[in-house]
């Protein structure tokens, strides 16, 4: 198979961007897995492992999802392309880390920006503060990489990154209260603990976003217990979630009690844990597929390590991960 020409992609890029329905989504959901089921050589073997023809699959609900382990050890990009940008996960030491392939980093800004002016509005009408140790320390984060634009984007000269600098966040933070100006505290999970910790206070004008994780820091909390630590340190009624990974460039928000929803060229599914194959509907938890439209360079269609649960008007929870023996089954589907 030849590879693809870049020009060729080049109309696809504002595509998802103009998804107004579930016509429009299917439609480009389908016109991405035939491109990527012909010149995407990681999705292409992994049809034929599964003896799936790319002609037998004339509906979205018939498309296989490409394991999202499969970052780890391959170049996941449709052939011809050269990135331009690479994003990695985190990872213990030992560990491989997944690296995404991005050839048009522009989709990724747009996608984020787009979905944060949708559900907070417009980055200028707020002060924008990122606490995000553990992701800071290492290159090649796509967090990072969203917030520093964000924080870029709201004009504010106040915002800006912190590692553990917790009694000056601390400080602006009452600055910011003093002022009365909204402002957003981005934050993994750790850190945002350290802080209601060493600087309880009241944010009425604050929004408290966790992004997750522990990074091995603290012991792991259940999301309520979380939330309810949060909630009365800083006195605030919801702490506000992103669900988004290495591997995506589209991002889930939750304004709080842990439900996400997604863009509208983002599509969340739920799948039997004992059956890939098999969508669960609606209060049934399972594993969490995702198709991102965004994701038209490396795979737009991905099949996570999280467990989920779908809710009837289309938003979801994130309740946990799979563990390993869950996805070991997982993988030994591909090779």
């Amino acid at each position: 198979m030849s590879p693809i020409e870049p020009a060729a992609v080049q109309h696809l890029l504002d595509r998802p961007f103009a998804v107004d329905g579930p016509a429009a989504f299917n439609a480009l959901a389908l016109e991405l897995f035939h491109l990527h089921a012909r010149y995407n050589p990681v999705y292409r073997a992994f049809l034929a492992g599964l003896g799936r023809e790319a002609g037998t699959v004339q509906e979205v609900a018939d498309i296989p999802f490409l394991p999202i382990t499969l970052f780890r050890n391959h170049r996941v990009l449709l052939e011809g392309l050269n990135p331009s940008s690479h994003f990695t996960s985190s990872g213990t030491t030992g560990t491989v880390t997944s690296k995404h392939h991005v050839p048009f980093p522009q989709v990724y800004e747009r996608s984020f920006t787009s979905s944060f002016k949708a559900t907070y509005g417009m980055p200028t009408e707020w002060r924008i503060l990122a606490l995000l140790p553990a992701y800071m320390e290492r290159e090649g984060s796509s967090l990072v990489y969203m917030a520093q634009q964000l924080i870029i984007d709201s004009e504010d000269p106040l915002s800006g990154t912190y590692l553990y600098r917790y009694d000056e966040l601390a400080d602006v933070l009452r600055h910011s209260e003093e002022e009365g100006k909204k402002t957003l505290l981005l934050g993994v999970t750790f850190a945002l603990l350290d802080l209601a910790e060493q600087h309880p206070m009241p944010l009425r004008h604050t929004t408290i976003m966790e992004t997750g994780g522990m990074k091995g820091r603290r012991p792991e909390l259940v999301r309520e217990e979380l939330h309810r630590i949060l909630k009365s340190a800083f006195q605030v009624p919801a702490i506000h979630s992103e669900y988004g990974m290495t591997e995506l460039l589209s991002q889930a928000w939750s304004t709080g009690n842990g439900i996400y929803r997604c863009p509208p060229w983002m599509q969340v599914r739920i799948r039997d844990v004992n059956d890939p194959f098999t969508v669960l509907p609606a209060g049934r938890t399972g594993g969490i597929d995702v198709i991102d439209l965004a994701n038209i360079a490396s795979c737009p269609f991905i099949s996570t390590q999280d467990l989920g649960r779908m809710h009837a008007d289309g938003s979801f929870e994130v309740l946990g991960r799979f563990d390993h023996s869950q996805v070991r089954g997982c993988n030994l589907m591909v090779e």
